[in-house]
């Protein structure tokens, strides 16, 4: 299975603009630039959607773990923070992080934060972030 997504942008750093799609059609040209990656203008950045795509995946993967061992969550809350730092070569994400509040009745806290830090390692996205990306890159004709 493969899902895509596609940026496109026009102009400098600092004033130029983008665009994001992706092939569900849930972002379609969202905006997305300087203002909205380092100030609070609308639209979206790189950071809050490796955010969302974290919270998203670790969420899924920690019901079907807790499934597999009989518990089943009322609801499983998780948000994502994503550290973008100023280094000396640029910027770098720095640290992600996941809050996690589960409501799972007759739940035992031992066992759950144990099935909890696997999800957080074995989710797909988790793995994501520890491998190099690869690329093919060309000029347009």
């Amino acid at each position: 299975m493969k899902r895509t997504a596609s940026a496109a942008w026009r102009g400098n750093l600092k004033d130029g603009k983008g665009a994001l799609s992706t092939q569900s059609g849930i972002l379609s040209e969202t905006t997305y630039g300087v203002a909205t990656r380092f100030e609070d203008e609308p639209g979206t950045n790189p950071e809050e959607l490796i955010a969302a795509a974290h919270a998203g995946c670790f969420t899924m993967a920690l019901a079907a773990m807790l499934e597999k061992e009989g518990m089943t969550a009322k609801s499983l809350q998780t948000s994502a923070s994503v550290t973008l730092e100023k280094e000396d070569g640029g910027f770098a994400i720095t640290a992600v992080h996941l809050e996690l509040v589960a409501d799972i009745p007759g739940g035992d806290l031992a066992n759950f934060q144990k099935i909890a830090e696997i999800a957080r390692v074995e989710c797909p996205v988790s793995k994501l972030l520890s491998i190099k990306p690869t690329l093919n890159a060309k000029l347009a004709p």
